[in-house]
């Protein structure tokens, strides 16, 4: 399989990053932070709806990995291991070296939650 890389570009410094391996973006007024697998974070000067787009932009299909959770979150629906919208909490995690543990609002939580209920239904259906 072919390796995506997004690079983000700031003043001083480039990212080159697997998109694989982004567990979720968080969005930070006018900065966004791209936390990844091993616990980098790379921060850039572009708002979450800008990432948004640049993740369409170069991804294409392959940006469909890649969900809204609210005003504050994209994240990699591969890694998403527990969604708890009574406790407002998102759990991402590879199931072996590290999970995040992310607050989010129920309402975004529920809307999650159905999307990937949706996505396991639709699978479970063509897999027969």
């Amino acid at each position: 399989m072919k390796t995506d890389y997004l690079y983000l570009n700031n003043r001083d410094e480039l990212y080159r990053i697997d998109v694989s391996k982004i567990v979720y973006i968080e969005g930070d007024g006018n900065y966004t932070n791209v936390v990844q697998k091993n616990k980098l974070k790379a921060c850039v000067c572009i708002n979450l709806s800008g990432m948004q787009k640049l993740l369409s932009d170069s991804l294409r299909e392959r940006a469909t990995m890649f969900v809204r959770v609210g005003k504050g979150f994209i994240v990699n629906m591969n890694f998403i291991y527990r969604i708890h919208p009574f406790k407002q909490l998102l759990v991402m995690s590879d199931g072996e070296s590290f999970a995040y543990k992310i607050e989010c609002s129920k309402e975004s939580l529920k809307a999650l939650k159905e999307t990937m209920v949706n996505i396991a239904k639709y699978k479970s259906q063509t897999a027969e």
